[in-house]
């Protein structure tokens, strides 16, 4: 479970650490300032967690308005949604609305592979290039196809995993 700290913009008021939505809003609600006013206003911040919760985070833009949702994705999408949902918003730039997101929604191929070398092996191993006979293959040039499919898809690095992806 990922730790948040709400640091409000109150500058006579302290923050609090919080693990769930509900430890939030009892500690918001009762969360004054040195002159007994209610806080009202918060930055959310990610201080721990699993480094794809904190990836899930940074992409996902916490305010308070969102960090339910956030809490609700974090919790049960599994490891493929988050890389989906991180590439879409946080490198492709979609926008999503935060109740109803689901990474469904996003048109994101992901292949959990570290260079576009490897995705070129790949690619021509499972036969996308037809089917090349035995005598050829020594001639393929893997880095040309390399290059050419780095014009549509892209590396990156979530979470300390090598991935490359193609977004539509």
């Amino acid at each position: 479970m990922p730790q948040l700290f709400a640091q409000p913009y109150d500058m006579n008021a302290n923050g609090f650490y919080f693990e769930s939505i509900e430890e939030y809003t009892a500690k918001a609600q009762a969360n004054r300032n040195i002159y007994g006013d209610p806080v009202e206003e918060y930055e959310i911040q990610i201080i721990d967690g699993d480094e794809i919760d904190c990836a899930l985070a940074e992409a996902w833009g916490l305010y308070q308005s969102s960090i339910s949702s956030y809490f609700r994705a974090a919790d049960d999408w599994d490891l493929n949604e988050k890389q989906i949902f991180i590439i879409a918003v946080g490198e492709v730039g979609y926008q999503f609305d935060p109740e109803t997101v689901s990474p469904a929604d996003f048109d994101v191929d992901i292949y959990h592979i570290e260079t576009m070398n490897d995705l070129a092996q790949q690619f021509v191993d499972e036969g996308l290039f037809g089917e090349i006979p035995s005598y050829l293959a020594g001639y393929i040039d893997m880095e040309a196809i390399a290059r050419d499919l780095a014009m549509d898809y892209t590396e990156t690095l979530i979470a300390g995993e090598h991935l490359i992806y193609r977004a539509a």
